[in-house]
């Protein structure tokens, strides 16, 4: 740990803490602190140093200023390990300019700490950043350098920690999105990054309004898609179910042809439905596999006739309908990509073919992480149903390491939804358990990273089977009253996303529980 060579001239902020943090993931009491941690060292060239860069945009496809200043730093020697969430943000000190989009990443580099600014303000440049622009002013892409390794730096070019980190929520929230609550007890690094701080982060983002500033006008977490920035914040969304297999569990054969499968769309859309998930190869538990070719066989022309309806829907009001395939192999949603699909569903978060990674990164599309043991087939065997006693935390843990692998693959925690995997590798009891543990599972998930305990929850219930033992309902149809009560219970735990297949119903239960949840608050 470096020694405390001099004082640090940091910004003031207010000690008033505001009220109600115990109930959010990472809260810990205050701590102040008289002291921070300095070195003057110089750091050892070619050794491997973590860091944290804040990116910004207010200019231009703010998106695509984000992709393309990432793909620059992992070709200049930064190797990008975690993301924050993505935020929209009004303008600071400049107020008369365009919203920005504000995000962090964590990597590690072997670039001392002003070749690495030499690097990023290059970056800057080569994307159209005027170097004796207005300060604060609109930018294509900010750049800066919020933590180099354990060294705290002041030159005439470069602060860091940089100066003003404790007044920006715009940048303490993706900050703390790149941490764990449970890091600064683990990992050395982190630490040193905490003490900088002048109450410890986690104390300093509370100072600033934490978590619950965040969706309130000037802040708002956002996950892209295409050019439109998803608040899901708002409300709880619908995913409606469109099978287009000859044996799933609920509407095996009823919408194979495109005529049945366009009519069922429009039902959908008029029932109010958020996001059309279609399915071309069945998981139901023992479903048999199905190769790539056949899966794309069926869902393609029954993909592109449903695009054409949700265009014309989308482009003629102003509520915008989502399309997702869920589907587990790489070929099929490169096809399904092209075709202009939003969200790639996986049942496997990557697992049974890890190339979907790499696919849904080249086409910057959302990524719903589903977690499942084993594969339809071997699902519920014996040794994939124990979770010892605490399914929530097991199953957090897991989805954890399967946001790592999307995230060294390219795709940011800003893209991706989580999915629990009810009825997949759990039995009854653990569905259950799952459904009323939501608020655990976030905070099992922020002890790793915050920004996965922020991202879109979905929880899948429909016509389950769990629901027909409880119900005494054989028949998959008849289980929708307890489809709607288990919709109901996930929205009051925490879910963001329902999938159902009777849409009306999952509506209805969906602005019932949310109007509830509203009046309580």
């Amino acid at each position: 740990m470096p020694v405390d060579m001099s004082p640090y001239n940091h910004h003031i902020l207010p000690t008033i803490f505001k009220q109600g943090f115990k109930g959010i993931a990472g809260w810990r009491p205050p701590v102040l602190r008289s002291s921070f941690v300095n070195s003057l060292a110089t750091p050892h060239h070619n050794v491997e140093h973590e860091v944290a860069i804040a990116l910004g945009s207010n200019v231009g496809d703010r998106l695509n200023n984000f992709s393309q200043a990432l793909r620059l730093m992992r070709t200049s020697g930064i190797q990008i390990t975690r993301h924050g969430c993505l935020y929209e943000s009004l303008p600071a000190y400049v107020i008369d300019q365009p919203l920005f989009l504000n995000s962090a990443v964590r990597g590690t580099t072997t670039l001392e700490p002003h070749d690495l600014l030499s690097v990023l303000k290059k970056i800057e440049r080569d994307m159209g950043r005027k170097d004796h622009g207005i300060r604060y002013g609109p930018r294509p892409i900010d750049l800066d350098i919020l933590f180099y390794g354990k060294y705290k730096i002041n030159s005439e070019d470069l602060v860091i920690p940089h100066e003003r980190i404790w007044e920006r929520p715009f940048v303490m929230a993706p900050l703390i999105d790149l941490l764990g609550s449970n890091e600064t007890d683990s990992n050395d690094t982190i630490a040193t990054w905490d003490s900088f701080s002048p109450q410890g982060l986690f104390e300093t983002w509370d100072v600033l309004g934490g978590e619950l500033s965040v969706g309130k006008e000037g802040l708002r977490r956002v996950l892209p898609i295409r050019d439109h920035l998803w608040d899901w914040s708002k409300r709880s969304h619908v995913m409606g179910v469109l099978n287009v297999t000859p044996d799933s569990f609920s509407d095996g054969g009823k919408f194979e042809s495109i005529e049945n499968a366009v009519l069922q769309v429009k039902l959908l859309i008029s029932e109010g439905v958020d996001i059309i998930d279609i399915g071309a190869q069945s998981t139901r538990p023992n479903a048999p596999r199905i190769s790539p070719a056949e899966e794309m066989n069926r869902l393609i022309p029954i993909l592109e006739a449903v695009k054409k309806i949700v265009d014309a829907e989308n482009k003629n009001k102003n509520k915008m309908i989502l399309l997702s395939v869920d589907t587990f192999h790489s070929e099929v949603a490169r096809e399904a990509l092209k075709k202009g699909v939003d969200i790639i569903n996986d049942v496997s978060g990557g697992q049974m073919d890890p190339h979907i990674l790499k696919i849904v990164s080249e086409y910057e599309a959302g990524y719903c992480i589903m977690h499942m043991r084993g594969d339809p087939s071997t699902m519920q065997k014996s040794e994939n149903l124990d979770y010892g006693s605490d399914v929530c935390r097991n199953v957090a843990h897991e989805i954890y390491h399967l946001m790592r692998e999307a995230e060294l693959h390219g795709i940011p925690a800003w893209r991706i939804m989580v999915d629990p995997g009810i009825g997949f590798s759990k039995k009854l009891e653990h569905n259950l358990e799952i459904l009323m543990g939501l608020a655990t599972l976030r905070r099992e998930l922020g002890k790793k990273s915050m920004a996965a305990s922020h991202t879109p929850l979905l929880i899948g219930p429909s016509r389950k089977r769990f629901l027909g033992k409880i119900c005494d309902r054989e028949d998959p149809i008849d289980r929708d009253s307890a489809t709607a009560a288990a919709v109901t219970a996930a929205i009051f735990s925490g879910a963001n996303i329902v999938r159902v297949h009777n849409v009306k119903n999952g509506v209805d239960a969906a602005k019932l529980s949310d109007a509830l949840i509203k009046f309580k608050r």
